[in-house]
């Protein structure tokens, strides 16, 4: 049993790889990694940007594409290829975890990140486009995306909201699946079971901005608080999401086969070299979570990792660490908001700069 296996029978974590390269999924790369344990994979614009950039596996199809697209229209054929391809692979983990696993997360053009109409536009076209159980919408957290994240649910799509970074930013997201699953019973619809749902908090981006911004302040007690936020944000949130997901309201969701929607710690390899490696993965470890996790981060899992709950440890210090992090001169909602944008510039710069080279590689066709 590897050391990805027990993450997820003993500690209840499963295991997804941020990450999806052709050459990957045709090499059977990606089939030994579901063999290893991993049960799920991640994709974003700045994923296949450098997977369609730093390989020839994708000309043929680009060839064949241009011929009746643009650039922009083949770029999306050339994505929805991968994602179906990395779905049939994800598939037996897909039924054998009766939906709760096997999914491959695909992301609506960045620059819909402000429009709500678009989002919800953009994300059926994909679900219509890749057909699939095990398929998962990305829609980014932004408020429009809150809005388009309760109507995708209502039309019964499994959705992975990203981008992060605030508890309560997190607690808005649950509200809004919550919503979502309660306009599709008052629809008519009576089984829920076919909804999936993950809340994708970036976890090593909050520390790399606070951590700065203690820097600055410089104090003996600012410098001692790097390196603790992150882990104490997220562990907050597992408390949220327990508490969100019981009572009467979830009672009523759950006799109709709704799924929790669970927390996904994204951006878990860390960032500063002199923090552990694995600082984002051991201390995160929990039931009804999921990791996304870099090669590299899932490699060194694997290889160290310390499988124990971890997720619920020192609730409390959780707390008071982010409460003293605030009093030291910190605005964490500002942090959040910054985080946000540079998240949405980041891949749309991505996303633009492939654009761009597609089109240089149809003129040169």
């Amino acid at each position: 049993m590897t050391t990805l296996h027990q993450l997820f029978e003993q500690g209840g974590q499963s295991p997804w790889l941020d990450n999806c390269r052709r050459d990957w999924i045709q090499d059977g790369q990606l089939a030994d990694l579901v063999a290893r344990g991993v049960r799920g994979v991640t994709s974003n614009p700045t994923i296949f940007a450098k997977a369609i950039s730093g390989s020839d596996r994708y000309d043929e199809q680009f060839r064949s594409c241009i011929a009746t697209m643009t650039p922009a229209e083949a770029y999306w054929e050339l994505v929805a290829s991968d994602i179906a391809a990395a779905m049939s692979i994800l598939t037996s983990v897909y039924a054998e975890s009766n939906g709760d696993d096997g999914y491959v997360s695909v992301e609506v053009a960045p620059s819909l990140a402000r429009d709500a109409a678009g989002t919800v536009a953009a994300a059926r076209h994909l679900r219509d486009t890749i057909s699939g159980a095990n398929l998962m919408v990305k829609v980014p957290g932004t408020v429009e995306g809150l809005t388009a994240l309760r109507q995708l649910v209502a039309d019964g799509l499994s959705i992975n909201v990203t981008l992060l970074f605030s508890v309560d930013r997190y607690d808005d997201v649950v509200e809004a699946y919550l919503a979502g699953l309660e306009d599709r019973l008052a629809a008519g619809v009576t089984d829920l079971s076919s909804i999936a749902g993950v809340a994708s908090f970036f976890i090593s981006r909050v520390d790399s901005e606070i951590d700065k911004r203690l820097e600055v302040i410089g104090t003996p007690a600012a410098l001692e608080h790097r390196g603790l936020a992150a882990v104490a944000q997220a562990r907050v949130v597992y408390q949220h999401f327990t508490e969100l997901f019981s009572g009467a309201r979830w009672e009523r969701l759950a006799a109709r086969g709704a799924q929790v929607q669970r927390p996904l710690w994204a951006s878990t390899s860390t960032k500063n070299p002199t923090y552990p490696d694995l600082l984002y993965v051991d201390t995160l470890i929990g039931p009804n979570t999921v990791n996304t996790l870099p090669d590299a981060t899932l490699e060194a899992f694997d290889d160290h990792g310390t499988v124990a709950t971890t997720i619920t440890l020192d609730p409390a210090g959780a707390a008071a660490n982010l409460a003293a992090i605030g009093a030291l001169g910190v605005d964490l909602s500002e942090v959040a908001e910054q985080l946000e944008v540079e998240g949405l510039a980041s891949f749309a710069a991505s996303f633009d700069e492939l654009i761009a080279e597609l089109e240089q590689k149809a003129e040169a066709l």
